[in-house]
């Protein structure tokens, strides 16, 4: 098991990502954006020079959050563009020497059902990224965030049927503020600990949030690890028992959502914060070691 994160919430810049991630002793980062732009969509020239500055740092990537038929794409869409998507990201995950990228299944149609969302077209498409990555030696994994897959657990187990071999990442914080299609109107917010129990052999990723859902205000409220909904602990105590060995990465949201307009200017509590969710986020897992070595 290691820990990483998405170190656009601590910094713009590389150089602030970088030296967040040596604070906390670490030595990945989930790279998303670069000076709020996507690492695959980058200038080449601008690439390069952050390739050389990860490199001197001795930092990896570990996985690339990419924006491949995410939240803000459409299935209505023309497939082309997100054919476009994936090759432009090949090339660059190749160069990082990473072997893993963030997907999705795109955004929910509002206006349709849950049995209207044009489930066999996502599939197809699914099917044809994967062996796009899975031809180039990447693992596409896909994220539980408001697309198809992040509908439900049951959901997201109809796209792993039907697309044979998919792995998952596994965000704690996305259910709380999800509503669970699978069950009858008002739709009710998922439970983080029901939709991990029925994916977890799929999965190859976690992501830790940790939110609550403010029924008045009718948004998340954000919070530390282990202060929310997110059964963290719980969720974290069961991967630590069955063995699990892959990446363990933060996405605060704390000081900043990354894709909400109103982000917090203020660098020095964007660094701060995220250095304090990540050392939390330690305490919580070398608690959680002790209790299962005392056990044993």
């Amino acid at each position: 098991m290691y820990l990483t994160g998405f170190a656009d919430e601590a910094a713009r810049g590389v150089d602030g990502q970088i030296k967040a991630t040596k604070q906390l002793g670490w030595h990945h980062i989930e790279a998303r954006s670069i000076d709020c732009v996507n690492i695959v969509d980058l200038p080449d020239e601008k690439f390069e020079q952050i390739l050389e500055k990860l490199n001197s740092a001795d930092i990896k990537i570990n996985c690339i959050g990419s924006t491949i038929a995410n939240w803000s794409k459409q299935i209505t869409d023309d497939f082309d563009i997100t054919i476009s998507d994936v090759k432009r990201a090949i090339p660059k995950t190749h160069k990082l020497n990473t072997k893993m990228i963030r997907i999705m299944s795109y955004a929910i149609l509002k206006d349709k059902g849950s049995d209207e969302q044009m489930e066999q077209e996502r599939f197809r498409r699914l099917r044809e990224i994967k062996k796009m990555f899975d031809d180039a030696g990447i693992i596409p994994v896909h994220e539980n965030c408001q697309n198809y897959g992040g509908m439900s657990y049951k959901h997201t187990l109809r796209l792993l049927e039907n697309v044979p071999g998919l792995r998952l990442v596994f965000d704690t914080g996305n259910p709380i503020l999800s509503e669970d299609y699978s069950r009858q109107k008002p739709y009710p917010k998922q439970s983080s600990w029901e939709f991990y129990s029925n994916i977890k052999e799929s999965i190859a990723y976690i992501h830790i949030k940790d939110g609550k859902w403010d029924t008045n205000a009718q948004k998340a409220v954000y919070c530390w690890p282990g202060d929310g909904h997110g059964d963290i602990k719980r969720i974290l105590k069961d991967l630590i028992l069955k063995g699990y060995a892959g990446g363990i990465s933060i996405e605060p949201h704390i000081a900043t959502v990354f894709h909400e307009k109103l982000n917090n200017d203020n660098e020095d509590v964007m660094f701060n914060s995220y250095i304090e969710y990540g050392r939390r986020l330690g305490s919580i897992i070398n608690d959680i070691k002790k209790e299962v070595s005392r056990a044993k």
